[in-house]
Protein backbone atom coordinates (compact mmCIF):
# COMPACT_ATOMS: atom_id res chain seq x y z
CA UNK A 1 0.00 0.00 0.00
CA UNK A 2 1.17 3.62 -0.86
CA UNK A 3 2.67 5.81 2.39
CA UNK A 4 0.33 8.98 2.42
CA UNK A 5 1.88 11.93 4.44
CA UNK A 6 1.28 15.87 3.84
CA UNK A 7 4.09 18.15 2.98
CA UNK A 8 3.84 21.57 4.17
CA UNK A 9 5.86 24.59 2.57
CA UNK A 10 5.73 28.21 3.47
CA UNK A 11 7.32 30.50 0.86
CA UNK A 12 9.39 33.79 2.09
CA UNK A 13 9.97 36.61 -0.28
CA UNK A 14 14.28 36.30 0.23
CA UNK A 15 16.19 34.58 2.20
CA UNK A 16 16.18 36.51 5.15
CA UNK A 17 12.67 36.24 6.07
CA UNK A 18 13.46 32.46 5.26
CA UNK A 19 16.11 32.10 7.84
CA UNK A 20 13.36 34.23 10.26
CA UNK A 21 11.13 31.59 9.83
CA UNK A 22 13.44 29.15 10.87
CA UNK A 23 14.72 30.04 13.49
CA UNK A 24 10.74 30.69 14.87
CA UNK A 25 10.42 27.26 14.55
CA UNK A 26 13.08 25.93 15.56
CA UNK A 27 12.43 28.24 18.84
CA UNK A 28 8.52 26.83 19.06
CA UNK A 29 9.79 23.15 18.84
CA UNK A 30 12.65 23.20 21.53
CA UNK A 31 10.22 25.74 23.81
CA UNK A 32 6.91 22.95 23.09
CA UNK A 33 9.69 19.66 23.68
CA UNK A 34 10.71 21.15 27.36
CA UNK A 35 6.66 21.83 28.04
CA UNK A 36 6.16 18.24 27.15
CA UNK A 37 9.17 16.44 28.67
CA UNK A 38 11.48 18.84 30.59
CA UNK A 39 14.19 18.49 27.34
CA UNK A 40 14.68 18.97 23.75
CA UNK A 41 16.57 16.87 21.31
CA UNK A 42 17.33 18.83 17.81
CA UNK A 43 19.61 17.66 15.60
CA UNK A 44 20.95 20.07 13.22
CA UNK A 45 22.58 20.25 9.64
CA UNK A 46 25.40 21.98 8.37
CA UNK A 47 26.68 24.16 5.10
CA UNK A 48 25.73 27.47 4.36
CA UNK A 49 21.79 27.18 4.50
CA UNK A 50 21.35 27.35 8.14
CA UNK A 51 24.19 29.70 8.84
CA UNK A 52 21.91 32.69 9.15
CA UNK A 53 19.35 31.03 11.31
CA UNK A 54 22.55 30.03 13.80
CA UNK A 55 22.96 33.74 13.38
CA UNK A 56 19.47 34.79 14.64
CA UNK A 57 19.30 32.05 17.36
CA UNK A 58 22.41 33.75 18.92
CA UNK A 59 21.84 37.44 18.66
CA UNK A 60 20.06 39.35 21.67
CA UNK A 61 18.39 41.79 19.52
CA UNK A 62 16.18 39.07 18.14
CA UNK A 63 13.61 37.30 20.41
CA UNK A 64 14.87 33.62 19.67
CA UNK A 65 17.40 33.76 22.36
CA UNK A 66 15.34 34.99 24.87
CA UNK A 67 13.00 31.96 24.23
CA UNK A 68 15.00 28.69 24.34
CA UNK A 69 16.14 27.23 27.79
CA UNK A 70 19.38 26.77 26.71
CA UNK A 71 20.27 24.27 29.68
CA UNK A 72 17.64 22.00 29.01
CA UNK A 73 18.31 21.73 24.83
CA UNK A 74 20.85 19.00 23.57
CA UNK A 75 22.23 19.71 20.30
CA UNK A 76 23.30 16.84 18.13
CA UNK A 77 24.30 17.07 14.47
CA UNK A 78 22.85 15.67 11.09
CA UNK A 79 26.09 14.80 9.89
CA UNK A 80 29.64 15.54 9.34
CA UNK A 81 32.15 15.78 6.77
CA UNK A 82 35.16 13.65 7.84
CA UNK A 83 37.84 16.50 8.64
CA UNK A 84 38.82 17.87 11.97
CA UNK A 85 36.49 19.91 14.21
CA UNK A 86 39.00 23.30 13.43
CA UNK A 87 38.57 22.84 9.59
CA UNK A 88 36.88 25.22 7.66
CA UNK A 89 34.92 22.36 6.14
CA UNK A 90 33.64 21.10 10.03
CA UNK A 91 29.67 21.75 10.44
CA UNK A 92 30.07 21.40 14.08
CA UNK A 93 33.08 24.59 13.64
CA UNK A 94 30.25 26.58 11.51
CA UNK A 95 27.73 25.81 14.51
CA UNK A 96 30.14 26.73 17.38
CA UNK A 97 31.70 29.98 15.48
CA UNK A 98 28.24 30.75 14.80
CA UNK A 99 26.05 29.96 17.51
CA UNK A 100 27.04 27.67 20.26
CA UNK A 101 29.63 29.67 21.43
CA UNK A 102 27.52 32.44 21.53
CA UNK A 103 24.80 31.11 23.34
CA UNK A 104 24.33 29.98 27.21
CA UNK A 105 24.68 26.28 26.08
CA UNK A 106 26.12 24.17 28.16
CA UNK A 107 29.23 22.15 26.23
CA UNK A 108 27.99 18.66 27.70
CA UNK A 109 24.47 19.40 25.92
CA UNK A 110 26.35 19.22 22.56
CA UNK A 111 26.92 16.17 20.94
CA UNK A 112 29.59 16.10 18.22
CA UNK A 113 30.11 14.19 15.18
CA UNK A 114 34.04 13.16 15.74
CA UNK A 115 34.77 13.48 11.68
CA UNK A 116 38.48 13.70 12.48
CA UNK A 117 38.64 9.91 13.45
CA UNK A 118 38.43 7.06 11.11
CA UNK A 119 34.99 7.49 9.90
CA UNK A 120 33.67 3.43 10.58
CA UNK A 121 35.02 4.25 14.37
CA UNK A 122 33.19 8.25 13.99
CA UNK A 123 30.43 6.43 13.05
CA UNK A 124 30.65 3.53 15.99
CA UNK A 125 31.09 6.49 18.20
CA UNK A 126 28.10 8.91 17.06
CA UNK A 127 26.42 6.09 17.13
CA UNK A 128 27.00 4.68 20.81
CA UNK A 129 26.60 8.56 21.78
CA UNK A 130 23.03 8.70 20.66
CA UNK A 131 22.37 5.65 22.58
CA UNK A 132 23.81 6.67 25.57
CA UNK A 133 21.76 10.48 25.36
CA UNK A 134 18.68 8.73 24.87
CA UNK A 135 19.05 5.38 26.34
CA UNK A 136 18.65 3.33 23.62
CA UNK A 137 17.85 -0.38 24.36
CA UNK A 138 18.00 -3.15 21.37
CA UNK A 139 16.91 -1.82 18.32
CA UNK A 140 14.87 1.38 19.24
CA UNK A 141 15.44 3.99 17.20
CA UNK A 142 16.03 7.80 19.27
CA UNK A 143 12.80 10.09 18.28
CA UNK A 144 14.14 13.68 17.81
CA UNK A 145 12.48 16.45 18.85
CA UNK A 146 13.33 18.52 15.62
CA UNK A 147 15.74 17.51 12.84
CA UNK A 148 16.55 20.57 10.35
CA UNK A 149 17.60 19.40 7.15
CA UNK A 150 18.99 21.02 3.46
CA UNK A 151 18.71 19.74 0.08
CA UNK A 152 21.81 19.73 -2.38
CA UNK A 153 21.10 20.56 -5.83
CA UNK A 154 21.85 16.82 -6.81
CA UNK A 155 18.80 16.33 -4.58
CA UNK A 156 20.68 14.93 -0.99
CA UNK A 157 19.97 15.72 2.04
CA UNK A 158 22.22 14.77 5.19
CA UNK A 159 25.35 13.16 3.97
CA UNK A 160 22.80 10.73 1.84
CA UNK A 161 24.37 11.45 -1.45
CA UNK A 162 22.39 9.68 -4.74
CA UNK A 163 23.78 5.72 -5.37
CA UNK A 164 25.48 6.29 -2.26
CA UNK A 165 25.69 2.89 0.17
CA UNK A 166 23.97 4.92 3.08
CA UNK A 167 20.83 4.71 1.10
CA UNK A 168 20.54 0.99 2.03
CA UNK A 169 21.37 0.70 5.62
CA UNK A 170 18.22 0.02 7.57
CA UNK A 171 19.90 -0.98 11.01
CA UNK A 172 22.62 1.61 12.07
CA UNK A 173 21.85 4.65 13.15
CA UNK A 174 24.80 6.61 11.97
CA UNK A 175 26.99 5.62 9.40
CA UNK A 176 30.10 6.17 7.26
CA UNK A 177 29.18 7.49 3.20
CA UNK A 178 31.90 7.66 0.86
CA UNK A 179 30.42 10.56 -1.64
CA UNK A 180 32.51 11.85 -4.81
CA UNK A 181 33.29 15.37 -2.99
CA UNK A 182 37.11 17.00 -2.03
CA UNK A 183 35.78 15.38 1.33
CA UNK A 184 34.87 11.33 0.13
CA UNK A 185 34.35 10.59 2.87
CA UNK A 186 31.21 11.54 5.63
CA UNK A 187 29.14 10.38 8.19
CA UNK A 188 25.18 10.98 8.47
CA UNK A 189 22.74 9.74 10.41
CA UNK A 190 20.82 6.70 8.51
CA UNK A 191 17.25 8.28 7.22
CA UNK A 192 15.53 5.61 8.90
CA UNK A 193 16.42 8.04 11.81
CA UNK A 194 15.49 10.90 10.78
CA UNK A 195 12.19 9.86 9.51
CA UNK A 196 11.47 8.74 13.36
CA UNK A 197 11.98 12.89 14.29
CA UNK A 198 8.82 14.31 16.19
CA UNK A 199 9.41 16.95 13.71
CA UNK A 200 11.25 17.96 10.60
CA UNK A 201 11.60 21.04 8.67
CA UNK A 202 13.79 21.59 5.38
CA UNK A 203 15.21 25.34 4.91
CA UNK A 204 16.09 25.80 1.29
CA UNK A 205 17.06 29.73 -0.46
CA UNK A 206 18.98 29.08 -3.51
CA UNK A 207 16.92 29.35 -6.91
CA UNK A 208 19.40 26.84 -8.09
CA UNK A 209 17.25 23.80 -6.28
CA UNK A 210 14.13 25.01 -7.61
CA UNK A 211 13.83 22.22 -10.16
CA UNK A 212 15.39 19.51 -8.69
CA UNK A 213 12.99 20.54 -5.33
CA UNK A 214 10.04 19.90 -8.16
CA UNK A 215 11.28 16.69 -9.15
CA UNK A 216 11.42 15.94 -5.43
CA UNK A 217 7.86 16.54 -4.20
CA UNK A 218 5.90 16.42 -7.54
CA UNK A 219 7.91 13.84 -9.63
CA UNK A 220 7.79 10.17 -10.17
CA UNK A 221 9.73 8.11 -6.97
CA UNK A 222 13.47 7.65 -7.25
CA UNK A 223 15.22 7.54 -4.21
CA UNK A 224 18.24 6.14 -5.23
CA UNK A 225 18.47 9.34 -7.47
CA UNK A 226 16.93 11.98 -5.61
CA UNK A 227 17.85 10.69 -1.61
CA UNK A 228 15.73 13.71 -0.56
CA UNK A 229 12.61 11.77 -1.06
CA UNK A 230 13.17 9.13 1.45
CA UNK A 231 12.09 11.58 4.15
CA UNK A 232 8.77 10.51 4.99
CA UNK A 233 7.99 11.58 8.40
CA UNK A 234 6.30 8.92 10.75
CA UNK A 235 4.26 11.61 11.71
CA UNK A 236 3.05 12.23 8.45
CA UNK A 237 3.76 15.77 8.35
CA UNK A 238 6.88 17.25 6.88
CA UNK A 239 7.73 21.16 6.44
CA UNK A 240 9.57 23.20 3.72
CA UNK A 241 10.69 26.72 4.66
CA UNK A 242 11.95 28.25 1.30
CA UNK A 243 12.42 31.48 -0.41
CA UNK A 244 10.57 33.05 -3.54
CA UNK A 245 13.82 31.67 -5.81
CA UNK A 246 13.11 28.05 -4.11
CA UNK A 247 9.42 27.89 -4.32
CA UNK A 248 9.61 28.86 -7.97
CA UNK A 249 8.51 25.44 -9.34
CA UNK A 250 6.01 24.71 -6.72
CA UNK A 251 2.16 25.18 -6.87
CA UNK A 252 1.46 28.70 -6.13
CA UNK A 253 1.01 29.05 -2.12
CA UNK A 254 -1.96 31.34 -0.76
CA UNK A 255 -1.94 34.75 0.55
CA UNK A 256 -0.02 33.85 3.66
CA UNK A 257 2.54 31.97 1.92
CA UNK A 258 1.30 28.52 2.53
CA UNK A 259 1.20 25.91 0.54
CA UNK A 260 -0.14 21.81 0.50
CA UNK A 261 0.54 18.84 -0.98
CA UNK A 262 -0.63 15.46 0.19
CA UNK A 263 2.23 13.02 -1.61
CA UNK A 264 1.66 9.37 -1.76
CA UNK A 265 4.60 6.83 -2.46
Amino acid sequence: MPKNFQVEYQVEENSEAASLAAADSLASSVQSAVHEHGIARIAISGGGGPKRMFQLLADPSYPFRDRIDWKRLLIFFVDERCVPPDSPDSNYRLAKETFLSKVPLPEENVTRIEGELEPEEGAARYESAIRNRFRLEGAQLPRFDLIVLGMGTNGHTASLFPDSEALHEMMRLAVANHVEDKNPWRITLTWPVINHADKIFFLIQDGSKAEVLREVLLGRYRPETLPSQLIQPESGELTFLLDRAAAANLPQPDADGRGLLEVSR
